[in-house]
C-alpha cells in the first residue's frame, strides 16, 4: 500500500518534525509513505470571509495538482466520519483487500480545505469535533495509521 499525506505548509518546529520522522520510520515496514507539502498562504488576522475563501481556494489549487485520480482520497474534516482505532484499521484493511493500492489523506491549512478539494475527495475523515493545529494533525494521523497497521498485523500496541 502506498500512502500519501498531502498537507498545506511546512513544519517548522523541531519536535513535530522529530515525531513525523519517527512515525515515518516505523511505517516504512508496512507501507510506502510519502509526505507532500504544498505552500500555504499567509492569513491576515481578522481577515474577511471573502479573503479566507480566496486563501483556501489558492491552497486548494495546489492540493488538487498533487491529488492522484487512482488513489482513494480522504479529506480530514471536522464533519467527516469518526472511527475507533480498530475501525480505522478495519477500513484500511478492507480497502486494501478490495484492490485499493494507494490512499491519500489530505490535511488543510489553518482555514481548512476548499470546497473543490472536499468535492474531489472520496471520503471525509474526522478525528474529533475539536480543531487541532495542522502540525499536530500530521502526527496524530501518522500515529493512527501506524496503530492501524499494528492492529491489522495482530501486533501488540499500547492502548
Amino acid at each position: 500500500m502506498a500512502i500519501d499525506i498531502l498537507c498545506v505548509g511546512k513544519i517548522k518546529e523541531k519536535y513535530w518534525n522529530e515525531a513525523i520522522l519517527e512515525y515515518s520510520k516505523r511505517l516504512s515496514r508496512y507501507c510506502r509513505l510519502n509526505i507532500i507539502e504544498v505552500q500555504d498562504e499567509k492569513t491576515p488576522d481578522n481577515a474577511p470571509e471573502a479573503i479566507e475563501k480566496q486563501i483556501k481556494e489558492k491552497e486548494g489549487e495546489r492540493i488538487l495538482k498533487n491529488m492522484d485520480s487512482k488513489a482513494l482520497k480522504f479529506a480530514l474534516a471536522i464533519d467527516g466520519k469518526n472511527f475507533s482505532s480498530p475501525g480505522f484499521a478495519d477500513m484500511i484493511e478492507k480497502e486494501s483487500v478490495m484492490g485499493i493500492s494507494k490512499m491519500q489523506f489530505i490535511i488543510g491549512g489553518s482555514l481548512g480545505l476548499s470546497d473543490e478539494v472536499l468535492k474531489t475527495c472520496d471520503k471525509k475523515l474526522s478525528f474529533s469535533a475539536m480543531t487541532f493545529p495542522h502540525q499536530m494533525m500530521r502526527v496524530i494521523l501518522l500515529e493512527q495509521i501506524y496503530r492501524a497497521y499494528r492492529i491489522i498485523n495482530g501486533e501488540p500496541y499500547h492502548k
